[in-house]
């Protein structure tokens, strides 16, 4: 696990102040292995105000740190990006795999969404490739 100090110069590289409350959510985020809801992020923090995790999760997102995964559940669930990355259409996208047993959702981050050629006057602003189907973990009980 990212200790303290690391945390806040990730934020901090990302002109981010480090509170403590988006610290807390940063290692949280980053020791999970699987793709968290706001509702997760609650669960673990129950004296947290909903607002200041939602908040701390869309300053996450503007400022390149997470990137929100819509996997079909109509839950909006958020993943740490990978280091450099820039969320960019053409090079940082990537494959999430959503488990109908488990209901977890994961990053495939080595596999990556090509480009696609849109028809002209087209311009695509987000892309979300999911796979559904039984995970690794259930699919070995």
């Amino acid at each position: 696990m990212l200790n303290t100090i690391r945390v806040e110069e990730n934020l901090q590289a990302k002109h981010i102040r480090p509170t403590a409350m988006r610290i807390l959510v940063y290692k949280l985020l980053n020791s999970a292995d699987k793709a968290l809801a706001l509702a997760d992020i609650e669960h673990t923090f129950t004296s947290a105000e909903r607002t200041t995790l939602f908040r701390t999760l869309k300053t996450f997102e503007e400022k390149g740190i997470v990137h929100q995964i819509q996997d079909g559940t109509g839950i909006t669930k958020y993943a740490l990006c990978e280091p450099n990355c820039n969320c960019e259409l053409d090079r940082d996208l990537h494959l999430h795999f959503h488990c109908t047993i488990c209901d977890d959702t994961v990053c495939l981050t080595e596999h990556k969404i090509p480009h696609i050629n849109l028809p002209e006057g087209y311009k695509a602003e987000d892309a979300n490739l999911v796979i559904k189907g039984v995970c690794d973990k259930c699919n070995s009980l």
